[in-house]
């Protein structure tokens, strides 16, 4: 069985919806080229990955770039304050915990709920939802560090190369997100 797929690259949708270039994400890059202003000549590629992950994410870019997986409530990439290291945050919807979901008793008949889903989506309640019915949502938040071996060098200075390497960047990134994640929202998947 193929491994559950938690971030992917919408190259479809982008080449679709390109103005007058080949990729929406490469315009997209260009019109905020300022934003990896402080990335150029560093000999970490920590503060490019963490502005091209943005750039390629919604809600910057609507819809994504890079695509998540329903559970994948955001997903963020930072540099390690102590380090200087490539950290990811990534908040995942979760079913209630064992100790909730064993014994019923606690919710003293309210008729608690959890994520609302629509279209095998996960929801925020609405507030007329909420005015009726209590709910209870559980996320889990995942804090890993990421490898960064196979991200590329950042140049000097911009050139014209810098909406390729972002889009390189960006899919070392979702391939260590999926390798790192994958089995846990199989998981979570799994214990509907």
């Amino acid at each position: 069985m193929a491994p559950l797929t938690v971030a992917w690259i919408d190259h479809h949708y982008d080449r679709e919806n390109a103005g007058l270039g080949r990729s929406r994400f490469a315009e997209h890059v260009w019109v905020h080229a300022k934003e990896f202003g402080d990335c150029w000549g560093d000999i970490s590629p920590v503060g490019f990955a963490c502005v091209a992950w943005r750039l390629a994410t919604a809600p910057h870019l609507d819809p994504g770039f890079v695509r998540l997986h329903r559970r994948v409530l955001r997903a963020e990439c930072r540099r390690n304050s102590w380090d200087g290291s490539l950290t990811v945050a990534v908040e995942l919807v979760a079913p209630w915990p064992a100790g909730l979901s064993e014994s019923q008793a606690w919710t003293q008949d309210r008729g608690w709920r959890g994520w609302p889903e629509t279209f095998g989506q996960f929801l925020t309640p609405s507030q007329e939802e909420l005015s009726r019915v209590p709910h209870l949502r559980s996320v889990l938040t995942a804090e890993a560090p990421l490898p960064l071996t196979d991200l590329p060098k950042v140049p000097d200075e911009a050139g014209p190369e810098l909406p390729d390497l972002a889009e390189r960047t960006v899919t070392v990134l979702v391939r260590e997100l999926n390798d790192l994640l994958s089995p846990m929202v199989s998981r979570l998947e799994g214990a509907r």
